[in-house]
């Protein structure tokens, strides 16, 4: 039996990194298929229904109405293409550039290594949301400036697992090996530890989009991310704050919807990091996590 065919089983034996998986799937579903799945389509844009405003949940609408009688079931849908959107690309820019800096820090080190890790840990130290806030203020609203302000935000922590196992891997013999057969730098780090690092940098990833996604509903719920009419759940949650308690429908759908994509990218992450990192098992019938650190 292979290695992946191991970790696919291990996988499968724990329940809450099933159950994560099945909410994704869902969430995609939901994304690629929101023109289908939503009972009023239409109302992803600007379309103002007065006379339907604000309703409770009903069998018309699911989810209840909005400020503008806009159906919330209907955009709350799209809304997950727009988070998965957003979370996706910044996440991408992210993986890409921390590999290249932790990779380029890790192989090289001296000056170069510890200027770039010296770089990372400033950016690190910075709390996230008030980074993002500010690269987004200083840029101006909107999605794609929201999106290139995540990336930057986040990118030093791909930086550090790239750097963490390269460091690592520079020492084993197999990379000794293929020094001595003449290989280039750029073959030995790209074809040889790259794929070695590969599990961590994933687990990294996983993990990584639930905090993207809190991050961009709070650009949104500021005013500095997506702008109306653009089905997002953080901005949805900024318009309802005017009618609570009375109109409790209207919040309370976008946060179950935020509450449980961040739930399962967590439990997805948290399972899929168990299996791959040889550090952690898990057993018994609790499924009890042991952490095995070295002294």
């Amino acid at each position: 039996m292979t290695s992946y065919s191991l970790w696919i089983n291990k996988f499968l034996e724990d329940r809450n990194g099933v159950l994560g998986v099945v909410i994704l799937l869902m969430l995609l579903g939901a994304a690629i298929f929101a023109p289908y799945l939503a009972p009023y389509p239409q109302d992803f844009t600007v379309t103002l229904h007065p006379r339907e405003k604000l309703q409770p949940p009903s069998s018309k609408h699911l989810f209840g109405t909005d400020h503008l009688g806009r159906d919330i079931f209907s955009r709350v849908i799209f809304g997950a293409r727009v988070t998965l959107m957003i979370a996706g690309v910044a996440i991408s820019g992210a993986l890409l550039i921390g590999t290249v800096v932790g990779l380029t820090a890790g192989y090289y080190e001296g000056w170069v290594g510890s200027l770039l890790m010296r770089i990372t840990d400033i950016f690190v130290s910075l709390p996230r949301i008030v980074m993002a806030l500010a690269v987004v203020a200083a840029l101006g609203p909107g999605i794609r400036n929201a999106i290139l302000a995540l990336t930057i935000t986040y990118w030093p922590f791909w930086a550090r697992v790239a750097y963490a196992n390269v460091v690592t891997l520079k020492k084993s013999p197999f990379v000794e090996a293929t020094k001595a057969l003449g290989a280039s730098s750029n073959r030995i780090v790209f074809l040889h530890m790259l794929p070695n690092a590969a599990p961590g940098l994933i687990v990294r990833t996983t993990i990584g989009m639930g905090g993207t996604i809190i991050t961009a509903a709070v650009l949104s719920f500021v005013g500095l991310g997506s702008q109306p009419p653009t089905a997002d759940w953080g901005l949805m949650l900024a318009f309802s704050r005017e009618y609570l308690p009375a109109a409790w429908w209207y919040s309370l759908f976008p946060g179950l919807a935020i509450f449980l994509v961040v739930m399962a990218f967590n439990m997805f992450g948290d399972t899929l990091r168990d299996v791959v990192d040889p550090r952690f098992r898990i057993s018994g019938k609790g499924k009890k996590r042991i952490q095995k650190r070295k002294i």
